[in-house]
């Protein structure tokens, strides 16, 4: 680069004057003033001999750099001296944490190639081995075949096989409407058989009928069903069924105010027998409970009065296997009830009569009626193929399917003003849906969480009270987060293995549950303390209902068949 400078100029009309005397003196030497009035600069060109000279060697064990190096600098090679110990994967650069992966690749054609080749004729190249060593080297599969074929490929074979040489029939003619083929000719000497002969439609008849007696699962019809009244008039003197409450109990059954204060039960008041097996579910009637549902193994479904005489008032025969759940509806007229035979059948409550049946050919664990007032035509089950599945009531159609557990679900509790809906499962886990939403809002799994067979609402929607495996009862908030409250937790009791239910006082000041021993148990809703225990069945106290407008009454049921009353 050359910079030119040029001296002398002024601005002043004096320096004028004298610079123009000053070259008319040195007019001789016209050399000399050029030199003074350019000056030249000149700055050499570098250039570097090798890139790598001006790279800066990066230490390969600094975690920190205080400027932002060049791809260069970056994947430069290492400075020093060469270990002489190191294999060739050691030397090669890392691609992954762990180490460095050797890129292999088999084209997808010759994989396809040599796949075929083995089906068709029972050889092809080892994989093992290395492409590049000695051909021939290795043979998977008939070698003598390899040989006699020259170790060719099916892409490579030209010999027709003996099905390839069949002749099909042709008539690409597409002004012959009726004789017309075209690539549906088929072969000429092929057989099309639409259905068997009756020499293989009788060994067909023969082979099922077999089947059917070794026990193999045929599809059966439902049951007969059927009811029975145990008592003498269906009607009182008013023309009033048994669903209409008593008014002369001393209780204002139709009230919605709760007892102010309720009390701890201290003797047993009642025993209602009637069932051959073990009780599964129990069921007070809505708003009034003056009458008790109860489902049992004996695939049986009863119903009790729980004042005056406290007789058995209907028996309901519908199922061919013992009933799992039973749930009504918000008036109590209809009820659904899920049988182990997978039939979920909706029930008139006053006659008896089956009004619907559903199924969907897996076991319903729970089943549950929508309790909102305007969608008292749907309800969901619960199923062992981990769905919940919703129906409607009045076309028997199935309207939506939750599919999201890993188990199957046991339970279903509606909360949130029934907006949205809580499930648990086998899959040790607890998921809230919106309604008619089919993916869950809310997935709660923790690795401490048991499975929780039984879960219950507290009585003013705030909490979940849900049953555990590991032989405690957890709390779950029902709004919002749904969390879990780590500092209410009930034990004492033992029900592991067992869907024990559970349930609230009225005024929430007690919480009362079942035990696998037979045993009843009350704890304080406040302080997680255990009040009271007591011996209430020979088998498993599977379910304890609290009386909603008694202040100290509640009904047990137990696997040795009996429901008792407790005061």
């Amino acid at each position: 680069m050359i910079a030119l400078q040029q001296y002398g100029s002024s601005d002043d009309e004096n320096d004028k004057g004298e610079s123009s005397t000053q070259s008319t003196s040195i007019a001789g030497s016209s050399e000399f003033s050029i030199k003074n009035q350019l000056q030249i600069c000149a700055a050499p060109i570098v250039l570097p001999t090798g890139s790598e000279e001006c790279i800066k060697h990066i230490d390969p064990q600094s975690d920190e750099m205080t400027y932002n190096p060049k791809y260069e600098e970056l994947f430069a090679p290492m400075v020093g001296p060469e270990n002489p110990f190191k294999t060739s994967q050691m030397h090669s650069n890392r691609n992954i944490l762990s180490g460095y992966v050797e890129p292999a690749h088999m084209s997808e054609f010759q994989f396809e190639n040599q796949r075929r080749t083995f089906n068709s004729f029972g050889y092809a190249l080892d994989p093992t081995v290395d492409s590049q060593s000695v051909e021939g080297s290795k043979v998977i599969g008939s070698s003598d075949l390899s040989e006699e074929s020259q170790g060719k490929t099916v892409f490579e074979h030209t010999k027709l096989r003996p099905l390839d040489k069949r002749k099909r029939k042709r008539n690409n003619d597409p002004s012959d409407i009726e004789g017309f083929l075209g690539p549906w000719g088929g072969f000429i000497d092929e057989q099309r058989v639409m259905k068997p002969t009756e020499e293989e439609a009788a060994e067909l008849e023969e082979l099922v009928a077999k089947r059917n007696k070794r026990g193999k699962p045929v599809e059966e019809k439902p049951i007969e069903e059927k009811t029975i009244l145990h008592i003498k008039d269906p009607l009182d003197y008013q023309g009033r069924s048994f669903l209409h409450p008593p008014q002369d109990v001393g209780v204002n059954l139709k009230s919605d105010a709760p007892p102010e204060k309720c009390f701890l039960p201290k003797a047993h008041v009642h025993t209602w027998s009637g069932h051959s097996k073990g009780v599964a579910a129990i069921r007070w009637f809505p708003r009034t409970a003056h009458l008790l549902l109860s489902a049992s193994m004996d695939c049986r479904i009863k119903i009790w009065e729980v004042y005056n005489e406290r007789r058995c008032i209907r028996t309901y025969y519908g199922h061919r296997q013992a009933v799992r759940d039973i749930n009504f509806n918000n008036t109590g007229k209809q009820f659904l009830s899920a049988g182990y035979d997978r039939y979920i059948k909706l029930w008139d409550t006053e006659t008896g009569q089956v009004l619907s049946r559903f199924t969907s050919r897996k076991i319903p664990y729970c089943v549950k009626f929508n309790p909102d007032r305007n969608k008292q035509h749907l309800f969901v089950a619960g199923t062992s193929d981990k769905k919940i599945i919703c129906w409607d009531i009045r076309s028997g159609d199935i309207v939506q399917e939750y599919d999201r557990h890993l188990g199957a679900v046991n339970s279903i509790t509606f909360v949130d003003d029934n907006r949205r809906f809580v499930t648990t499962s086998d899959d040790k886990s607890l998921r809230v849906w919106e309604w008619d939403i089919p993916v869950d809002m809310k997935y709660i799994a923790d690795p401490t969480m048991h499975s929780m067979p039984a879960v219950t609402p507290a009585p003013n929607g705030k909490w979940l009270a849900c049953q555990s495996m590991d032989n405690k009862i957890v709390i779950f908030s029902a709004l919002n987060r749904f969390k879990m409250n780590r500092k209410k937790t009930f034990t004492g009791h033992m029900v592991a293995g067992y869907a024990c239910s559970l349930d609230f006082s009225p005024d929430m000041s007690y919480l009362v549950s079942g035990d696998a021993d037979g045993k009843c148990y009350v704890w304080d809703w406040k302080t997680t303390k255990l009040y009271k225990k007591w011996k209430a069945h020979e088998d498993v106290c599977i379910s304890v209902l609290w009386h909603p407008h008694e202040p100290s009454k509640l009904v047990s049921a137990g696997w040795d068949g009996l429901i008792k009353y407790w005061d």
